[in-house]
Protein backbone atom coordinates (compact mmCIF):
# COMPACT_ATOMS: atom_id res chain seq x y z
CA UNK A 1 0.00 0.00 0.00
CA UNK A 2 1.22 3.51 -1.10
CA UNK A 3 0.13 5.77 2.12
CA UNK A 4 -3.20 6.95 0.35
CA UNK A 5 -6.45 6.51 1.71
CA UNK A 6 -8.52 4.00 0.61
CA UNK A 7 -11.70 4.93 -1.48
CA UNK A 8 -14.99 4.36 -0.77
CA UNK A 9 -15.25 1.41 -4.02
CA UNK A 10 -12.34 -0.24 -2.05
CA UNK A 11 -13.56 0.26 1.18
CA UNK A 12 -16.54 -1.84 0.30
CA UNK A 13 -14.72 -4.35 -1.76
CA UNK A 14 -12.77 -5.38 1.19
CA UNK A 15 -15.74 -6.07 3.55
CA UNK A 16 -17.12 -7.98 0.65
CA UNK A 17 -14.42 -10.07 0.34
CA UNK A 18 -14.21 -10.48 3.82
CA UNK A 19 -18.06 -11.40 4.14
CA UNK A 20 -17.27 -14.28 1.69
CA UNK A 21 -20.17 -12.44 -1.20
CA UNK A 22 -17.69 -13.63 -3.74
CA UNK A 23 -17.60 -17.20 -2.87
CA UNK A 24 -21.28 -17.50 -1.07
CA UNK A 25 -23.17 -20.94 -2.22
CA UNK A 26 -26.17 -20.15 0.22
CA UNK A 27 -27.83 -17.24 1.80
CA UNK A 28 -30.06 -17.69 4.99
CA UNK A 29 -31.81 -15.22 6.10
CA UNK A 30 -33.17 -15.47 9.99
CA UNK A 31 -36.43 -13.20 11.49
CA UNK A 32 -34.96 -11.85 14.37
CA UNK A 33 -36.91 -8.78 15.22
CA UNK A 34 -36.29 -7.01 18.93
CA UNK A 35 -38.32 -4.21 18.20
CA UNK A 36 -41.40 -5.32 17.02
CA UNK A 37 -41.47 -9.29 17.29
CA UNK A 38 -44.30 -11.22 15.69
CA UNK A 39 -43.53 -15.00 14.99
CA UNK A 40 -41.28 -15.55 18.35
CA UNK A 41 -40.61 -13.41 21.19
CA UNK A 42 -37.55 -11.09 21.07
CA UNK A 43 -35.18 -12.84 23.66
CA UNK A 44 -36.43 -16.32 21.73
CA UNK A 45 -35.39 -14.97 18.41
CA UNK A 46 -32.01 -13.22 19.35
CA UNK A 47 -31.08 -16.33 21.08
CA UNK A 48 -32.04 -18.14 17.55
CA UNK A 49 -29.47 -15.41 15.95
CA UNK A 50 -26.46 -15.61 18.55
CA UNK A 51 -26.72 -19.75 17.97
CA UNK A 52 -27.37 -19.60 13.94
CA UNK A 53 -23.84 -17.25 13.78
CA UNK A 54 -22.14 -18.72 16.05
CA UNK A 55 -23.19 -22.28 14.53
CA UNK A 56 -21.66 -21.07 11.15
CA UNK A 57 -18.38 -20.21 12.50
CA UNK A 58 -17.83 -23.44 14.43
CA UNK A 59 -18.91 -25.01 11.16
CA UNK A 60 -16.16 -23.44 9.14
CA UNK A 61 -19.41 -22.13 7.13
CA UNK A 62 -19.30 -18.62 7.42
CA UNK A 63 -17.06 -15.23 6.23
CA UNK A 64 -15.23 -17.13 3.30
CA UNK A 65 -17.30 -21.11 4.07
CA UNK A 66 -20.02 -20.22 0.93
CA UNK A 67 -22.91 -19.40 3.68
CA UNK A 68 -24.10 -15.84 4.16
CA UNK A 69 -26.24 -14.83 7.16
CA UNK A 70 -28.92 -11.95 7.49
CA UNK A 71 -30.74 -10.81 10.08
CA UNK A 72 -34.13 -9.43 9.30
CA UNK A 73 -37.00 -7.82 11.16
CA UNK A 74 -39.48 -10.06 9.52
CA UNK A 75 -39.88 -12.46 6.80
CA UNK A 76 -43.94 -11.79 6.54
CA UNK A 77 -44.69 -15.12 8.40
CA UNK A 78 -45.79 -14.49 11.78
CA UNK A 79 -46.45 -17.71 12.71
CA UNK A 80 -44.67 -20.66 14.67
CA UNK A 81 -41.61 -18.77 13.99
CA UNK A 82 -38.70 -17.98 13.91
CA UNK A 83 -38.82 -17.98 10.32
CA UNK A 84 -35.89 -18.74 8.27
CA UNK A 85 -35.35 -19.19 4.10
CA UNK A 86 -31.99 -20.25 2.81
CA UNK A 87 -31.59 -19.61 -0.75
CA UNK A 88 -31.05 -20.45 -3.83
CA UNK A 89 -33.00 -23.06 -2.79
CA UNK A 90 -36.03 -21.39 -1.38
CA UNK A 91 -36.51 -23.56 1.57
CA UNK A 92 -38.54 -21.92 4.22
CA UNK A 93 -38.71 -23.13 7.53
CA UNK A 94 -40.25 -22.82 11.11
CA UNK A 95 -39.62 -23.01 14.93
CA UNK A 96 -36.03 -22.04 14.13
CA UNK A 97 -34.65 -22.36 17.75
CA UNK A 98 -31.42 -23.95 18.25
CA UNK A 99 -32.07 -27.51 18.28
CA UNK A 100 -33.67 -26.79 15.20
CA UNK A 101 -30.90 -24.25 13.64
CA UNK A 102 -28.17 -27.28 14.57
CA UNK A 103 -30.62 -29.68 12.14
CA UNK A 104 -30.56 -27.04 9.36
CA UNK A 105 -26.78 -26.28 9.66
CA UNK A 106 -25.68 -29.61 9.49
CA UNK A 107 -28.37 -31.71 7.35
CA UNK A 108 -29.16 -28.75 4.87
CA UNK A 109 -26.24 -26.55 4.87
CA UNK A 110 -23.15 -29.48 5.37
CA UNK A 111 -25.58 -32.58 3.84
CA UNK A 112 -27.67 -31.09 1.34
CA UNK A 113 -30.94 -32.66 2.97
CA UNK A 114 -33.75 -30.11 3.56
CA UNK A 115 -34.79 -30.69 7.35
CA UNK A 116 -38.23 -32.10 5.92
CA UNK A 117 -40.04 -31.74 9.55
CA UNK A 118 -39.77 -28.30 9.72
CA UNK A 119 -40.33 -26.68 6.37
CA UNK A 120 -43.25 -24.79 5.83
CA UNK A 121 -42.33 -23.73 1.61
CA UNK A 122 -40.49 -23.97 -1.11
CA UNK A 123 -39.60 -21.57 -3.94
CA UNK A 124 -36.17 -20.98 -5.75
CA UNK A 125 -36.25 -17.96 -7.24
CA UNK A 126 -36.01 -17.98 -11.11
CA UNK A 127 -32.62 -16.31 -12.81
CA UNK A 128 -30.29 -16.21 -10.03
CA UNK A 129 -27.85 -14.56 -13.21
CA UNK A 130 -28.07 -11.23 -11.94
CA UNK A 131 -31.20 -10.54 -14.69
Amino acid sequence: MDGKPLGEAEIIARKLERAGVDVARRHVFLCADRENPKCADAERAMAAWTHLKDGLKRRGLSERGGVLRTRVGCLRVCERGPIAVIYPEGIWYRACDPPVLDRIMDEHLVGGRPVEEFVIARHSLPGGDGD
